[in-house]
């Protein structure tokens, strides 16, 4: 399973030239202001900012480099305070709590200046949390010099993931495709080959079984079935099988349509079987990290806590996101993008010297080496004088980076009731996969019961 720079280099040459395109959808205008509205900090002038990202809600390697690339920031930036904190809330997954926590602390006069926030909370962050365009603050200019970055560009498709009616309202940050995990220890003791994973959702069920009755351990665990999980790996396995859990044109609900359905009683045979266990998301891919399970379907931004677990004890590999039959994969991307909700001046220009410095060739080094999220500039992963050493003995990076070239953006819900419409279909995920609920009617109940909840037209 040992790659090479040069493997890594064709696998991200292939993903940017299918991307060059970029996403559907709009980019800054030229209608955007290019002069420079708010104006620089003065070397002597004091700012204090607070930063909210979700990642301080995640013991360890999360933590521990955001630490570390704040205190670098200050250094490099000491007139420029920044107060990091998580999330408000006690949900297990702390980006869950994100919205609610902004919304109580705009309620009480003291939002964060800058925040981390969810690709699918897109809408509502502009609509109803007040996310200030960049390119109208700063020019579209200074917005496509750090897209463009001193060496390393983004890539085509993560450019655009935070922009809104033509302009660009947030930096995309970090982003993970569905990547499928799997233990090659496990695969050897269940008489299975671990230099051929499985490929497709048949394959997965196969092996899965071979694994729970030959080894006696859980066969696989798909983390994208739970309320805790969101929705952006569901949405990634329903287009996969030809679907969609809303309208291209965001006005109807789909997931009650028979892709969305399948994959529910997919899931649903698989713990029937035996061969995925009865888990929430936590305890999923805490029992995968102990090797207790030997498949999880995962973003990379658990891939730190997998390499620990593993490390001297078992073989971890990763392979791409299992196709349904002869349809091709299409990853959805989960993550989140950096926002200024500030409306001072000077924190402002203190949050986007935040944002730079976050989204730099530097800090994303970082990032990707001790957390595992695809770097958003990806041709430092082909660099020599950046990460192609460290890629070329990190194989687990392979699937992720090529699947970027067929990544579709996570979709989010509509108008102020898109978390319960969201968190509806979820629990309704949930219901059917672990306890059993009928798929059809149940993902019936929570469509119409969604329906409800859309903005009128």
């Amino acid at each position: 399973m040992k790659r090479t720079v040069p493997v890594l280099g064709l696998v991200f040459a292939a993903a940017l030239a299918l991307t060059s395109c970029g996403l559907s959808g709009t980019t800054a205008t030229d209608a955007t202001t290019t002069a420079s509205q708010v104006p620089e900090l003065r070397p002597d002038q004091q700012v204090s900012i607070v930063f909210e990202s979700y990642n301080y809600g995640l013991a360890g390697p999360w933590t521990d480099t955001f630490n570390a690339l704040i205190t670098d920031f200050s250094k490099k930036f000491p007139n420029i305070k920044v107060t990091a904190q998580k999330p408000q809330g006690n949900s297990p997954n702390p980006a869950t709590d994100t919205i609610s926590s902004i919304q109580n602390q705009m309620v009480a006069g003291a939002p964060p200046d800058v925040a981390q926030l969810g690709f699918s909370d897109l809408d509502f962050t502009i609509h109803q949390l007040n996310a200030k365009p960049l390119d109208t603050l700063f020019g579209k200019d200074a917005v496509q010099q750090n897209f463009d970055g001193a060496k390393y560009a983004f890539a085509p498709k993560a450019r655009t993931l935070d922009d809104w009616d033509g302009h660009t309202y947030g930096v995309p940050f970090v982003f993970s495709t569905p990547v499928l995990y799997y233990n090659a220890s496990l695969f050897s003791k269940a008489g299975l080959d671990p230099a051929n994973p499985p490929a497709t959702w048949q394959q997965v069920a196969d092996d899965a079984k071979a694994i729970t009755s030959k080894t006696g351990q859980g066969g696989v665990y798909v983390d994208c079935l739970t309320k805790t999980a969101k929705d952006w790996c569901f949405q990634s396995m329903v287009r996969s099988n030809g679907g969609r859990v809303i309208s291209e044109d965001r006005k109807t609900l789909t997931y009650a349509d028979a892709p969305a359905v399948e994959v529910t009683k997919m899931a649903q045979d698989l713990v029937n079987s035996g061969s995925m266990p009865k888990l929430d998301q936590k305890q999923g891919y805490e029992s995968f990290a102990r090797g207790e399970i030997g498949m999880i379907l995962e973003t990379s931004a658990i891939q730190g806590t997998f390499v620990a677990g593993a490390k001297d004890k078992w073989d971890l590999r990763s392979a791409a996101m299992p196709r349904y039959g002869d349809k091709p994969a299409v990853p959805t991307n989960s993550g989140a993008g950096l926002h200024i909700l500030s409306s001072d001046p000077a924190k402002q220009r203190a949050s986007w010297e935040l944002i730079k410095f976050l989204t730099s060739e530097d800090s994303y080094t970082k990032i990707a080496q001790n957390i595992g999220y695809l770097p958003l500039r990806t041709g430092l992963l082909t660099a020599p004088t950046a990460l192609a050493g460290w890629a070329a003995q990190n194989p687990l990076l392979t699937p992720n980076v090529a699947q970027l070239a067929t990544m579709e953006p996570w979709v989010s819900m509509p108008g102020n009731n898109y978390l319960q419409i969201r968190d509806n279909m979820m629990d309704a995920v949930e219901s059917i996969v672990f306890q059993g609920k009928d798929p059809q009617s149940t993902l019936t109940a929570a469509r119409d019961q969604g329906a409800r909840l859309l903005p009128a037209s």
